[in-house]
């Protein structure tokens, strides 16, 4: 798939640096984003995508970045105001909003995410586009974060171990769980975790093991408990004005419908594998963070649990006009065949 190609992503970036001529940018776009400049998403994929929009338009078309122009539950609407033309959204974050987007954040997708926001995507295109849920937002790519995972200041060993916890719990999906679990949600942005969990007021976190780096978990979450089979992830998405990209001339028009879609749907999976991986590391040089894999008998608990969550979503989803058990039959066919490869 992809990930070869993000794995010499740097050393191409070098070279394309070198040797492509200068030339006049005549198109510079407003990227907004809200997460620290650290997180992966800033530090990696969003300059990344600087670089293929300059190199698909031969460096007539480029984009910088911009921190804090609104809170993450606001980016859409930003963007579609055009105060800023390029925005990552999380789905869950503005509730009813997205409603098909809860698929992809269902439990049971265990594995690798390059694989799984490839298979969103074509289920995207195929049962969810015609919903119009994104309205004047031009969506570039559909992904997730990694597996979502517990991570908390005491070691968890056991299910039985986290009801009446405090967590920090995400929107969508992650509400579902959180209350499968027992836990007792506080509902902060990402960017707060780090002081929520610094001050006590929270037991630990539902997030990726990205966010051992992203937002810096080694230090007040250096316990980590995985579900092999996946608790949830969160549905997000690239957009981009409309106005913004048909204000493009057309050559470059085409040029980036080249680059957008499945193949940036799939670069962008594969760089959040990368920076699970990068939390995974991070977290075993800490030297204090441990991580406990769910138990057989947990396991088993857990599937029942899931398949009552997966039910809930869609009869949620298909309330919307969508056909949502032949796309999430679809969506599992797509990624299961893929996730082998």
């Amino acid at each position: 798939m992809f990930s070869r190609f993000l794995s010499t992503a740097a050393i191409v970036s070098a070279a394309t640096m070198v040797s492509m001529p200068v030339q006049a940018q005549e198109v510079t776009l407003t990227i907004s984003t809200w997460a620290p400049p650290t997180h992966g998403i800033n530090a990696t994929m969003f300059p990344e995508l600087i670089r293929l929009i300059e190199e698909a338009t031969e460096g007539r078309v480029t984009a910088e970045m911009k921190y804090n122009l609104a809170p993450p539950p606001a980016q859409a609407d930003i963007v579609s105001d055009g105060i800023a033309d390029i925005t990552w959204i999380a789905h869950g974050y503005t509730p009813g909003r997205f409603p098909s987007a809860a698929m992809a954040e269902l439990p049971g997708f265990g594995g690798n995410t390059e694989a799984l926001s490839v298979a969103y995507w074509r289920t995207f295109e195929k049962f969810f586009a015609e919903a119009n849920e994104h309205r004047d937002l031009k969506v570039l790519a559909v992904h997730t974060h990694g597996d979502g995972m517990l991570h908390s200041s005491t070691k968890i060993e056991n299910l039985d171990q986290v009801a009446g916890m405090k967590f920090r719990v995400g929107g969508g999906v992650a509400g579902h769980v959180g209350k499968a679990l027992g836990l007792s949600a506080i509902n902060v942005p990402a960017p707060r975790v780090y002081e929520t969990l610094a001050s006590n007021a929270a037991d630990g976190a539902m997030m990726p093991m990205e966010a051992k780096v992203g937002f810096r978990l080694t230090e007040v979450a250096p316990h980590s408990y995985d579900m092999p089979s996946g608790f949830y992830r969160t549905s997000m998405a690239t957009v981009m004005n409309r106005d913004a990209f048909e204000n493009l001339s057309e050559q470059d028009q085409a040029a980036l419908d080249d680059l957008f879609g499945e193949k940036l749907s799939a670069i962008t999976g594969a760089m959040w594998d990368q920076f699970d991986q990068e939390g995974i590391d991070a977290s075993a040089a800490a030297g204090t963070n441990t991580m406990t894999m769910a138990s057989e008998e947990d396991q088993a608990v857990w599937a029942a649990k899931a398949d009552v969550i997966v039910a809930e979503v869609l009869e949620e989803i298909s309330k919307t006009g969508v056909d949502a058990e032949s796309a999430y039959a679809y969506f599992r066919q797509e990624f299961e065949s893929l996730n082998t490869q």
